[in-house]
């Protein structure tokens, strides 16, 4: 079965209902951060600044103040580092996969190896601040054991996303295993 996305869009708590199947998954769900702006985009306004960048430092060179021309250009790398800093970042994913047996969080991060944690959903606590503001965080515990979930999610998602989760818990307990 797929797991339904959640980024930038608030989670409805309607996926609960479909995440049901013959195989006894209750939660398939992928948390994935909100995706920058689109290449074409990011393309425009890099390019945007360039052209901008140039024309001053075309105008500080006439007038005999080269030294500033480096600045500039090193405005420019920074902007284009910190753009494809953001696009890398926006490929990371976390699945959560709640079974009557298992709650299994599978992470992707967008360089590096996958890891994967796992849970007798029995025993888990899910934590989270309500209401939910910038620095609350999505926390999963069981036997003493804390695991953050959608950190990059906004605090309405993780909100959202932390009921949907005791909600299939709650599921997960009340189904024979």
């Amino acid at each position: 079965m797929s797991g339904a996305d959640c980024c930038g869009d608030a989670v409805s708590a309607s996926i609960l209902g479909s995440m049901a199947s013959e195989n006894g998954v209750i939660l398939d769900q992928v948390l994935r951060p909100s995706p920058p702006m689109s290449p074409r985009a990011l393309l425009v306004i890099l390019s945007s600044v360039v052209l901008a960048n140039l024309a001053v430092a075309l105008y500080f060179v006439l007038h005999g103040a080269w030294p500033i021309a480096p600045f500039l250009g090193l405005d420019v790398g920074l902007l284009a580092w910190a753009f494809r800093a953001s696009v890398v970042a926006a490929r990371r994913e976390e699945r959560v996969t709640l079974t009557p047996a298992l709650l299994r969080v599978a992470r992707r991060p967008p360089n590096g190896t996958s890891d994967e944690i796992r849970f007798n959903p029995y025993w888990v606590r899910v934590q989270m601040d309500d209401p939910p503001d910038h620095w609350s965080q999505l926390v999963v515990w069981s036997h003493g054991r804390g695991l953050r979930i959608g950190s990059f999610l906004a605090p309405e998602d993780r909100a959202t996303f932390a009921q949907i989760l005791k909600d299939a818990l709650r599921r997960a307990r009340e189904t024979p295993a």
